[in-house]
């Protein structure tokens, strides 16, 4: 038996701050997403840039966590990682991953679904030097998704690549970006009664084609 404690099963919402429609939104998704995401920023949300990014691995189990959005235009989304974290780990084997943002204020969520590349090293480069100097030294000391015996490891590489390096680390080579090249997006808006808008944008003949979903 499952037991839920009554007050999570008693919260309740009514979503009433907007609508999504077919006339008011962009034929092409790119474009809604520009609007959203530009509006969660001018609302000063708590990192608007934050999307969840869910990969499947090897064993055919999904796994999610959220990371930071860096980019995006008509090529696909930007994020940087660790390659040999897990969810890279992942990539390299299924290179197909879905991402979902949600603005709660807002009351909406963007998901997006598509195939996923490494970017450049050139644009990874760039975007490793534009980091601080911090998080230039993390790079190098995290082993991320490793196991470590305690926090002391963390500590003591950063002091040695930090002394490594000084004020000039380099980029590690296992470490850069992803694009993912959106072959389905999704926005929903909270709407009361919970009949919330959901509308749907995918490729057909290389148009996107919007259509509504029920929630």
């Amino acid at each position: 038996m499952t037991h839920t404690p009554a007050s999570l099963a008693d919260l309740r919402k009514s979503y009433e701050r907007a609508e999504l429609s077919e006339d008011a939104s962009h034929a092409d998704p790119l474009l809604q997403f520009d609007q959203w995401i530009k509006e969660a920023l001018n609302a000063q949300l708590p990192e608007p840039n934050a999307m969840t990014v869910a990969t499947v691995g090897s064993d055919l189990r999904p796994s999610t966590r959220v990371v930071l959005i860096k980019g995006y235009d008509a090529r696909g989304i930007v994020w940087f990682t660790n390659y040999e974290s897990r969810k890279g780990r992942e990539l390299a084997g299924n290179p197909y991953a879905a991402l979902q943002f949600h603005w709660v204020e807002l009351e909406r969520v963007v998901r997006i679904e598509g195939v996923v590349e490494k970017v450049s090293e050139e644009e990874s480069d760039a975007y490793f030097h534009s980091r601080p100097l911090d998080s230039r030294i993390g790079a190098w000391a995290s082993p991320q998704s490793q196991v470590i015996p305690g926090r002391n490891v963390l500590l003591a590489n950063a002091a040695r690549y930090g002394a490594q390096f000084l004020l000039r680390p380099p980029r590690p080579p296992h470490w850069g970006g992803y694009r993912l090249k959106p072959e389905q997006w999704e926005f929903w808006q909270g709407r009361k009664s919970r009949l919330h808008d959901r509308l749907r944008y995918r490729q057909e003949a290389g148009a996107w084609v919007r259509e509504r979903l029920a929630p």
